[in-house]
């Protein structure tokens, strides 16, 4: 019998969480915001990464402790053994959502641009999360404007076949039903779609300078 994938094993029931002392609520009170997760999410090239990028720097720069987790970063390393399959996909989702709650839970903001494109698997990643505490983030832009971006020229090469399973063209992209913010980038450009998201921010006093 083949042994069982790692993905599937259940923890061993001797795994217990350990309290390490220091609280969420410490560690958002010395850093002066709360801890949460801005789930970014949209088709290829819709604009994810660099929203997040122009993001960061707005939240920086008020003294934040923010981070982003990368889709294609994320890649390089923890995820670096997983392909584009739906089983793929969804576990490298699930791995994502983990290290984005404990980013989370060590009073980051802790920003992911990633496609996550089947809602279940964003919803397992908010459940992971207390209310209020993640925030999806819908980066809307029609296929056709991606495709028409397409910095690394990955639509051309999903057309000619050369990619299969590419999101938005041979494999499906579930559009978020109640995300918490949508941002347009055929409206708005980076630093507005950005303010949008930073104006959310400070209204729900997750930030609070």
């Amino acid at each position: 019998m083949q042994e069982e994938s790692s993905r599937t094993r259940k923890k061993s029931s001797n795994v217990v969480w350990h309290q390490t002392g220091i609280s969420k609520q410490d560690r958002e009170k010395r850093n002066g915001h709360r801890g949460i997760v801005l789930w970014l999410t949209g088709l290829p090239s819709s604009g994810k990464s660099t929203i997040a990028t122009e993001l960061q720097a707005q939240v920086f720069e008020k003294g934040c402790q923010v981070y982003i987790l990368d889709g294609d970063n994320i890649r390089h390393g923890l995820n670096g053994d997983l392909g584009f399959s739906p089983q793929d996909r969804e576990e490298n989702i699930r791995r994502i959502g983990e290290v984005a709650k404990l980013f989370a839970d060590s009073g980051f903001i802790a920003m992911t641009s990633f496609i996550s494109p089947y809602r279940k698997d964003r919803n397992r990643a908010r459940s992971l999360m207390k209310e209020g505490e993640f925030i999806e983030v819908f980066v809307k832009t029609d296929v056709s404007e991606c495709e028409r971006r397409d910095p690394k020229g990955l639509y051309k090469k999903a057309r000619s076949g050369q990619i299969p399973e590419f999101t938005g063209i041979s494999a499906p992209y579930e559009e978020p039903q109640s995300p918490e913010i949508t941002v347009d980038t055929e409206k708005h450009s980076k630093e507005e779609c950005a303010k949008i998201i930073l104006d959310y921010l400070m209204e729900k006093n997750i930030i609070q300078c």
